[in-house]
């Protein structure tokens, strides 16, 4: 009796696996560029819109401050505890390992003691602001999958925006500002994310959420990303469906999550207080101790890679595409205008492949015949994309006069 019961639950577990292994990996995210199936006509390929896995994006990621010296330590500084004025015992000094902060210590592994961070020079110069860019640059587009993550190792700014570039660094949009008093330092009612809906999860909002308290667990800014997708998705992702619908249909919302470049803007550092205390200006100061940014490249739905290369990431394009983000066909598949993947139809969306041929532009040669728009099925004596070569010229001695003879002549160009 027990060894029967646990036969049906075995069969039951390898079905279900069996379930499993099939449907979520392709819907939840396109993993597969292609697979062959069979047909009347033999073992032909099978294309599906496809994307790279998400990946931890500082890896790869180019930073740059400005101004370019305001990293602390040179010439060496000395820097006060935020709570209290009078402890003064810390040091940076830009010549010593052990007392550096350098911009690198934001993207290490964290987790040691003491925990390491980049700091800025201390708020001396005031009252003249206080201002840095920290610019993360990739070369590459990206699609955000996951939360901005900022996490201060001093207290969060009283101000600061986060922008993105969808160009390189060109032009700059606002992702989201940050404020102890939104209405005073940008004109802005304060909101949250949990204050957005479908219709305006684009909105470009102010939030006081991140911007006060000074205890250890009150140190990190989120850039939401994930409650902006629960929107389409469900609170739990569970839909993708729908989110990935709605990717697919509105360019703008497709574009809000998309990236080249982030900037951070810190515009005024914490000061726990409404006043700046001029007698203790060593208080004052920057300090991060991680960034985290989560996504995948963006490769148009084309290819399932992305490798670094030259300290580049480009997409190891697939459909007969190429380019660093697949946005362009190989030359010789340029039967119809290249178009991105697409999402729909569920589960495996719509590959767009690049054509090798069609029965109007780019037709097959020498007698070959156009299958489906992707390939050209060539006579026995050709062969080549659109078959216009014939085979006996990789053959040892070559082509003989006759080595066409009786079959069809060239096609049109």
């Amino acid at each position: 009796m027990y060894l029967s019961r646990f036969l049906s639950l075995h069969a039951l577990w390898v079905t279900v696996s069996s379930v499993m292994q099939h449907y979520p990996s392709v819907w939840g995210h396109y993993d597969v560029c292609k697979t062959q199936i069979y047909t009347e006509e033999g073992k032909v390929w099978d294309y599906m819109a496809c994307q790279p896995e998400a990946r931890d994006m500082i890896k790869y990621v180019k930073v740059t401050l400005d101004p370019p010296d305001i990293t602390c330590g040179d010439p060496p500084e000395t820097f006060c505890a935020m709570g209290n004025p009078y402890m003064c015992n810390n040091e940076c000094d830009a010549s010593t390992q052990e007392l550096a902060h350098p911009p690198e210590l934001m993207f290490d592994l964290e987790g040691r003691h003491p925990s390491t961070f980049w700091q800025s020079t201390t708020w001396k110069d005031y009252p003249k602001p206080l201002h840095v860019n920290i610019t993360l640059s990739w070369n590459k587009t990206i699609e955000l999958t996951d939360n901005i993550v900022i996490t201060f190792e001093s207290g969060r700014p009283d101000q600061m925006i986060l922008e993105k570039s969808l160009d390189y660094g060109r032009t700059w949009q606002p992702y989201q500002y940050y404020a102890t008093d939104c209405l005073d330092a940008f004109h802005m009612d304060p909101k949250s994310v949990r204050d957005l809906s479908q219709h305006t999860v684009l909105e470009i909002i102010c939030t006081e959420e991140y911007s006060t308290g000074y205890m250890t667990n009150s140190k990190i800014i989120h850039f939401e990303i994930k409650d902006r997708f629960a929107f389409f998705a469900g609170p739990r992702l569970h839909n993708m469906a729908s989110l990935y619908g709605q990717l697919d249909t509105t360019k703008k919302l497709r574009d809000f999550f998309t990236i080249t470049d982030l900037r951070i803007r810190l515009l005024r550092p914490a000061t726990g207080e409404i006043y700046v205390d001029e007698q203790h200006l060593a208080r004052y100061f920057y300090a991060i101790s991680d960034i985290r940014v989560y996504g995948r490249c963006k490769c148009n739905l084309h290819a399932t890679g992305c490798k670094e290369e030259n300290k580049r990431l480009l997409c190891e394009c697939e459909h007969n595409t190429t380019g660093p983000d697949c946005g362009k066909c190989k030359k010789n598949y340029q039967g119809r205008p290249w178009s991105p993947g697409s999402y729909l139809p569920i589960p495996k969306g719509t590959a767009n492949i690049s054509n090798v041929c069609d029965n109007e532009l780019l037709h097959c040669q020498n007698g070959g015949t156009c299958i489906n728009n992707v390939r050209c099925q060539c006579p026995p004596a050709y062969t080549g994309i659109l078959c216009e070569k014939l085979k006996c010229e990789r053959e040892p001695g070559g082509c003989g006069p006759s080595s066409a003879r009786g079959l069809p002549g060239p096609g049109p160009l």
